[in-house]
């Protein structure tokens, strides 16, 4: 199943305004069980961050919808947002610069060989590490682009299910095939991030049983339905307001409980 062509339909869709798109960011954030892992991690880094300030690099910015989040999250954080879609830096630079957000610029970057000359203080990446086949060099540009104390913060479909390998097609592949794994081990990512220099790593299950029910709700069931039929956008409004008060239950217990094992991960590693 391929998520691009239906991510770029709904672009245009909300693209149309700045305040469609900012209604699309409020959508995501409550429907994207991994919004609510990540925002919490950030928040949680931003109270412990004594000094107030931050250089902060989106790390496979897409549409923009973290960076928002973190542009948001103080004045005082610079926020740059890279990705190896350069319509998609342009759009976002484009938007950004509408709604009057200075503290964030979108630049072209491949993470497998970024360098920059500034210094990082904390680093996400969101559902990109899936995408990228040399992931080792990643990790090491991270490493090499952060400044010392700096966190990186990594969401990515585990080895437990991730991109839902079990609903796979009759070729065996993933079910999401732009993806180039199924999914990291919870130990090897943290000795990959040990090995590209980081002194200390977290990690955690996420998309446990609530998780991946609301998944499924909220994502998988309306994609594969317009993967066959583009009407179904005429029904889109109505399924979500439906779905919607359930999934975000869903989302709220998955935060809440500490899961044995899930589909999803959430990697913090220090330098």
């Amino acid at each position: 199943m391929k998520y691009d062509p239906i991510k770029r339909s709904l672009g245009v869709l909300f693209n149309k305004t700045p305040f469609l798109r900012q209604l699309f960011y409020k959508m995501l954030d409550v429907l994207l069980l991994r919004t609510w892992h990540v925002k919490k991690e950030v928040r949680l880094w931003a109270s412990e961050n004594k000094e107030g300030k931050a250089d902060v690099l989106d790390a496979g910015s897409g549409f923009g919808q973290y960076s928002y989040f973190l542009s948001g999250v103080s004045k005082k954080w610079n926020i740059k947002g890279v990705d190896v879609k350069r319509e998609q830096i342009e759009d976002c630079n484009s938007f950004f610069n509408k709604i009057n957000r200075e503290n964030i610029k979108f630049e072209y970057a491949d993470l497998t060989n970024f360098a920059s000359e500034k210094r990082y203080d904390l680093i996400i990446s969101v559902d990109v590490m899936e995408h990228i086949l040399e992931d080792q060099k990643v990790f090491e540009g991270f490493y090499n682009t952060m400044n010392a104390g700096g966190m990186v913060l990594i969401s990515t479909p585990s080895d437990q299910g991730g991109s839902d390998v079990h609903d796979h097609d009759h070729d065996g592949g993933s079910f999401i095939d732009e993806h180039v794994r199924d999914g990291y081990n919870i130990e090897a990512i943290q000795q990959q991030l040990k090995k590209a220099g980081f002194s200390k790593t977290e990690a955690y299950y996420t998309y446990g049983t609530p998780g991946k029910i609301s998944w499924k709700l909220s994502m998988k069931y309306p994609i594969q339905a317009l993967n066959i039929t583009k009407l179904f956008f005429v029904l889109l409004p109505v399924y979500y307001i439906l779905v919607m008060p359930v999934a975000i239950i869903l989302n709220y217990f998955d935060l809440k409980i500490n899961h044995k094992t899930g589909t999803g991960l959430l990697v913090k590693a220090w330098k």
